[in-house]
């Protein structure tokens, strides 16, 4: 899934999450206040909920794959960071 659709995602959870606490304080507590307690213990759930499934990986993500993690020098003062020693330099 690509980021965009993630946030997307997100954002509709999230929309949803807001809409259940307005209409369960705004309108469904006139009616009945149990009700509107469990709508919002359901909206209670929806952010955590939606912040594991924004932050997941995706098998074509390959940011937990980085080589600069393998690289021994990588505390050395003066090396390069950014180009891990088996990568070929750059001339």
């Amino acid at each position: 899934m690509q980021a965009r659709r993630r946030h997307r995602y997100y954002f509709a959870m999230m929309g949803v999450c807001l809409g259940l606490f307005v209409l369960a304080w705004g309108v469904v507590r006139f009616w009945s206040v149990p009700a509107a307690i469990g709508m919002c213990l359901v909206a209670m759930v929806i952010p955590p909920a939606a912040a594991v499934f924004a932050n997941r990986r995706d098998p074509e993500d390959d940011w937990w794959n980085d080589p600069r993690w393998d690289d021994p020098k990588w505390d050395d003062p003066g090396h390069d960071r950014n180009r891990p020693d088996h990568e070929p330099r750059d001339r």
